[in-house]
């Protein structure tokens, strides 16, 4: 406990040591944070206040916007901070309460997309029983228990995280505060606390990816036996940005975690922490979006009335 007490900051990992590169990160982070959250925000508000699309898809889809845009704001701003103040220090509580959000934003994301896949499910495979099945209750208690499992892997990971004790050294290779960059600081059992995080981290994402690859072999099938061309590609189009944003979300968690970490450089590392932390919350409103006819007509008609009160 005295060495763990001992460290009251840890030192993130910069882009870079020249000024003016991280003035150019600054702006750079700015720019897609800001862009994010606006998209973010357009989102979440069509969707409360439009009423033609209140209907469990798109309620499943404004909870998930709401998680990403916790994601990105959990990570970005301390990074730009560092850069404009040029400093790598974060608080030990500063810290924690970035690696219990984060853990709990990606976890969170991942179950809600397990829930918008069942929910897609009951919707092509069972299209009588859906408004049975798919009833706002349910549909409350799904999203919440989306919520609740990733508060409680955050819990566990938080916890077993900061019960180790660190020795000396408190810079953190990554920059934010990574789990498995944390406990190469541990003063003993770095690597067999680190094998059980990442065991545990893919065992839950194979979990739900199963369950989704499971979800939508039956909803091909069932798709594939809709005899007109117009429902099958109507019923496609509605699958097609849910499976977009599963796939970019594990594949860059699994490329990210699953690399050798003896032959990765602090550049690939820095890469890999960007590809995976920010880029999938940051695609996904804009991949929903382009693929979505109502959601287009949602924003259409919000940013339409915004400017006309405007005028």
């Amino acid at each position: 406990m005295a060495n763990q007490t001992a460290i009251t900051e840890f030192l993130l990992l910069g882009f870079s040591d020249i000024r003016e590169l991280q003035i150019l990160h600054f702006v750079l982070f700015l720019v897609i944070y800001l862009s994010s959250l606006m998209v973010h925000l357009l989102i979440i508000t069509a969707i409360a206040l439009d009423h033609n699309i209140h209907s469990p898809m798109y309620f499943f889809l404004m909870n998930l916007s709401i998680l990403d845009l916790g994601s990105i704001s959990v990570t970005i701003p301390k990074s730009m901070v560092n850069s404009l103040m040029n400093t790598r220090s974060i608080s030990y509580s500063g810290c924690v309460t970035q690696v219990f959000f984060f853990i709990f934003f990606i976890f969170a994301d991942l179950a809600l997309l397990t829930v918008m896949a069942y929910d897609r499910y009951v919707a092509i495979c069972q299209p009588l029983h859906y408004e049975r099945v798919m009833n706002r209750r349910a549909c409350v208690q799904m999203a919440a228990g989306a919520w609740i499992s990733g508060i409680l892997n955050s819990v566990l990971h938080t916890t077993n995280t900061f019960a180790i004790s660190f020795c000396g050294d408190n810079m953190v290779n990554q920059f934010f505060c990574d789990i498995p960059q944390l406990l190469k600081l541990a003063c003993c059992g770095s690597d067999l606390g680190e094998i059980v995080v990442i065991s545990l981290n893919v065992l839950l994402s194979l979990s739900g990816f199963t369950f989704i690859v499971v979800s939508y072999v039956q909803i091909f099938k069932t798709v594939l036996r809709i005899p007109s061309e117009q429902g099958r590609h109507k019923a496609f189009s509605t699958c097609l940005p849910h499976v977009t944003v599963i796939s970019l979300l594990l594949s860059t968690g699994f490329f990210a975690f699953l690399k050798p970490s003896s032959s990765s450089t602090l550049g690939q590392d820095l890469f890999l922490a960007v590809l995976y932390s920010i880029i999938p919350p940051v695609m996904n409103p804009i991949i929903y979006s382009m693929r979505n006819k109502e959601i287009k007509g949602a924003l259409s008609k919000l940013i339409g009335i915004s400017l006309f009160k405007k005028n």
